[in-house]
């Protein structure tokens, strides 16, 4: 496995590539509420990059091997569907949770992952629970990010908050490295046991975006669109992303923004993290 350690300079087009990211979120924020379309999401996404930023969206038009081209600037997952899922004409409804997955592509070639939970309207108690636990733990598994700790230890950090709470761990998707390529490894799991896996070193960056079921594991695919993923027993499910860079002492996230939730009381202090 090559894995790539970024430079300085490359973590400088990182930063920027991830910050940008970030923000094409917090414009989306104010459009999703009951009655908004998921393609007008995606509208409004496209336009948001292509004029505002000076950025565009990796994933319309991505085709990887034995793949359709995905047709949409960014994905939108709802409810029951874990990812990958491709904007449409039908209008949210009050209690829908949405996953909103945005990657771009800085005119200097660098790319910026990242997603968040959204409810329209006001959502059950067990949709913002579910929610709210995944959240807890992305940054539980980000929190695990320093040189010498490895893979495994992120992993096993999120498959035990999670499990603990009673929720479950999609096994077939992961994190990933990126940079100049959407994906790159190493890849990241949301499960598995510390000590195990790459030891991470200064200079790698990479994904960390659990999906959690309220539900069963399983999962499946949905209709024949070739993307669009889903709880085999319905349950919602639900999925958080950041990209994090290693750094000498711990970890720098690099898909903040203004308008980035949060992040939890438990998170210790970094000079990188937002408030």
């Amino acid at each position: 496995m090559s894995i790539n350690i970024k430079t300085a300079e490359d973590i400088e087009g990182m930063r920027t590539a991830c910050r940008l990211a970030s923000e094409v979120l917090d414009y989306l924020t104010p459009f999703v509420k009951v009655g908004t379309t998921t393609r007008e999401i995606d509208r409004l996404a496209h336009d948001y990059m292509v004029n505002v930023q000076g950025t565009r969206s990796a994933t319309l038009g991505y085709q990887p091997p034995g793949y359709p081209a995905y047709p949409a600037s960014l994905c939108t997952s709802l409810n029951h569907v874990v990812c990958h899922g491709i904007p449409n004409d039908k209008p949210l409804k009050k209690g829908d949770i949405m996953n909103i997955d945005v990657t771009v592509i800085t005119k200097d070639g660098w790319y910026g992952d990242n997603s968040r939970m959204y409810i329209a309207g006001e959502g059950s108690i067990a949709a913002k629970r579910l929610c709210a636990i995944t959240f807890d733990a992305m940054w539980i598994g980000i929190e695990q990010v320093k040189p010498g700790a490895r893979l495994g230890d992120v992993g096993h950090a999120i498959q035990r908050f999670a499990e603990g709470h009673g929720f479950s761990v999609v096994r077939e998707f992961c994190g990933h490295g990126i940079g100049r390529s959407f994906h790159e490894e190493p890849q990241v799991l949301h499960y598995g046991k510390p000590g195990t896996l790459e030891e991470l070193k200064p200079g790698m960056i990479f994904t960390i975006e659990p999906m959690i079921n309220a539900g069963r594991r399983e999962i499946k695919e949905f209709g024949n669109d070739g993307w669009t993923i889903v709880t085999k027993d319905h349950s919602l499910s639900a999925q958080w992303e950041h990209t994090v860079l290693v750094t000498e002492t711990g970890y720098e996230v690099l898909t903040l923004s203004a308008g980035s939730p949060p992040t939890p009381a438990f998170v210790k202090a970094h000079d990188s993290v937002a408030a």
